[in-house]
């Protein structure tokens, strides 16, 4: 016969139904959900308006980190060869003694993209301000996703949610050194994402309106 001694106490039973629930949204977030709007060459890869590439860091001597740089390489392999028209760069510039947007910037121009297609964004403090400010501030809604794949999952999941018709582009080039630190950061970030989208429903820092087109669409050819 069942011992009623042995059944697990039913708030128990809830909590344990919610942490099976919330640790499968996000091993399927971080893992699967956006297989398909992940791409890893030009030729995959619908063709939008704008690229956003995020900023990643740059060291002292103003070598930028190997994320960035590869985040960069991506974004003008894609202007090359016409998957898009536009680079927004968005990073972090709140002090001024470090002023990422301005080393993209130089990065991009010795590639050969023309300055007039390069679009910075000072404000790109995390991602979740650089998907809203995106929306709000440069008025696109049709962008392409440039950054590794272990971060682009929290990305397209940003800015789909915001409204944003987003595809995804795969910086990855080389081995990263703290890799599997990256990866187990995401965990937190993309529940931080959640508060931020559901929750508390944050505004980052915004300002009047710099459309990126002179129209809210802009339409190119595949």
């Amino acid at each position: 016969m069942f011992n009623s001694r042995h059944r697990i106490p039913r708030r128990l039973r809830y909590l344990i139904l919610a942490g099976l629930g919330v640790s499968s949204w996000t091993i399927w977030t971080l893992s699967t959900r956006f297989d398909a709007q992940i791409h890893t060459t030009p030729e995959q890869l619908p063709a939008r308006p704008v690229a956003i590439v995020f900023g990643a860091g740059y060291w002292p001597s103003g070598a930028l980190s190997d994320i960035l740089r590869d985040r960069l390489a991506a974004a003008a392999t894609l202007y090359q060869t016409g998957r898009v028209q536009k680079i927004l760069v968005s990073g972090d510039n709140h002090v001024l003694e470090y002023n990422e947007p301005e080393k993209m910037l130089a990065y991009l121009l010795e590639q050969g993209i023309p300055r007039s297609d390069i679009v910075l964004d000072y404000a790109g403090r995390r991602t979740y301000d650089t998907c809203y400010r995106a929306r709000d501030i440069f008025l696109v809604d049709r962008v392409v996703l440039i950054t590794q794949r272990y971060h682009l999952p929290r990305a397209l999941y940003t800015c789909q949610t915001l409204g944003l018709e987003a595809e995804g582009y795969m910086a990855d080039r080389v081995p990263y050194i703290h890799l599997r630190r990256y990866q187990w950061r995401e965990v937190p970030a993309l529940w931080r994402a959640w508060w931020d989208l559901h929750v508390a429903k944050t505004v980052p820092i915004l300002g009047e309106p710099l459309p990126i087109f002179a129209t809210k669409f802009c339409e190119i050819s595949p």
